[in-house]
């Protein structure tokens, strides 16, 4: 028996990274899924090899009329919807705050908050007919302290969101509704690649880069995966979560907890070499 069994869930940007991946570990813990995304070959391609529960729908999350139609063509498909992961986002303009653009600022804005906004406000409605949902917001650990994005703008945007979720989940929580966000940490994807001015299709090949990177950033010795998002969403979609909301879950590692160990004990080695020298 899955852990999503009878579960019906629409999931933003699910044509690539973590939200393809929740897209499959949804479908294999019994959901049925909605996916959406602005790539049509991609989401096609992927509604396909996950069969009969799986539809994808071409939307551009930024736009409210869109982010509408998807809630109601996953009603008239499935007739309920149960979970709504607001996956979709993107890169923002890196560099200092004198050298921003507003046209780009705004876009951002838009991709990254506007849409999270879009989401819960069409959902919500049907969730509270049915007197219950999960709505799940991608965060950011950059949202929760500075200094973990190459983007000013990306790490503003993300703190916004993780608030918005508080905001949205002290009011739908009286609807039976749960609002909840996910903070990754470095999740070898190829946003990081986007940021840095790579191409879409050059980017999706830089998780392994990544992944190389990022194994020592954190106390647990790996990068982050898109599987360990995909399973922290499916524990807050699911009823074993039933009494959380309005909680920001943090998947990162460890990264934002301090100091790793190793390097604190390199310091004081450091520091005692210091102190034999002015001796």
């Amino acid at each position: 028996m899955g852990r999503l069994d009878g579960k019906v869930a629409v999931i933003t940007g699910a044509t690539s990274g973590i939200g393809l991946r929740t897209a499959e570990v949804f479908v294999a813990k019994g959901a049925k899924v909605v996916i959406a995304g602005r790539r049509i070959a991609e989401g096609e391609a992927l509604a396909k090899a996950l069969g009969a529960n799986c539809i994808f729908r071409q939307t551009d999350v930024t736009v409210e009329e869109q982010m509408k139609a998807l809630i109601a063509l996953t009603l008239e498909k499935f007739g309920k919807v149960d979970c709504l992961f607001n996956n979709a986002g993107g890169p923002a303009q890196t560099g200092g705050i004198e050298g921003l653009e507003v046209d780009r600022f705004d876009a951002a804005m838009a991709t990254l908050v506007r849409s999270v906004m879009l989401g819960m406000k069409h959902v919500a409605p049907h969730m509270k007919k049915q007197g219950s949902g999960s709505i799940i917001n991608n965060g950011s650990i950059a949202g929760r302290l500075a200094g973990f994005s190459s983007s000013v703008v990306y790490g503003a945007a993300k703190a916004a969101v993780i608030h918005l979720t508080k905001c949205v989940a002290m009011e739908l929580g009286e609807s039976g509704i749960r609002v909840n966000s996910i903070s990754p940490g470095a999740i070898a994807t190829g946003i990081f690649g986007k940021a840095l001015g790579l191409s879409t299709d050059a980017a999706e090949k830089t998780p392994a880069v990544m992944r190389e990177v990022y194994k020592s950033a954190q106390p647990i010795p790996r990068a982050g995966l898109p599987d360990d998002i995909a399973h922290a969403a499916v524990f807050l979609a699911s009823d074993e979560s039933s009494f959380i909301n309005g909680h920001d879950l943090v998947v990162d590692g460890a990264i934002t907890g301090g100091r790793n160990w190793t390097q604190q004990q390199q310091g004081y080695v450091a520091l005692r070499k210091a102190f034999d020298q002015g001796g």
